[in-house]
């Protein structure tokens, strides 16, 4: 459940920080775009959905969702991906690595946040755990990396 609360804490952010840039009035319904290979009931969406709400972001009222999912077929990301930003979300959300890369490679200016991508780095979506850089970030389980850590 933390990591939830990570994703959706950072999904939160980007929101705000969309806000703080355009300086639109608080009224402004704010897009979100979701990319998943499976749909909801697999992908912890109803959660972070739930979790939104408690932060106070209500879908209709403040926030607004389009969903797109490739139904277990990772050729179809590209295509939604570019969908998503054709529809000028103001934040894209996705769980795991190949929606992640679809998203970055479809979008350089308009905030992604991942959830569950094993290896960030060596997937090339982020140039550093310490230092992301761009417009991608998110939160992973990069095991490996973080063995070493640990152990010190």
């Amino acid at each position: 459940m933390a990591i939830k609360t990570v994703i959706v804490l950072l999904v939160g952010l980007a929101l705000a920080s969309v806000h703080f840039a355009d300086a639109q009035p608080q009224a402004k319904v704010s897009k979100i775009g979701w990319l998943s290979a499976r749909a909801a009931s697999n992908s912890g969406q109803e959660l972070i959905v739930r979790m939104l709400r408690d932060l106070g972001y209500v879908e209709g009222k403040n926030i607004a969702f389009e969903y797109r999912y490739a139904n277990n077929q990772l050729d179809r990301f590209p295509a939604l991906a570019d969908e998503l930003v054709r529809l000028k979300v103001d934040v894209l959300l996705t769980p795991g690595t190949p929606g992640a890369l679809a998203l970055k490679n479809a979008t350089k200016t308009i905030p992604i946040v991942f959830a569950d991508v094993t290896d960030p780095v060596a997937a090339g979506l982020v140039g550093s755990l310490a230092r992301p850089g761009g417009n991608i970030t998110g939160f992973s389980r990069t095991e490996a990396v973080l063995a070493g850590k640990r152990l010190e």
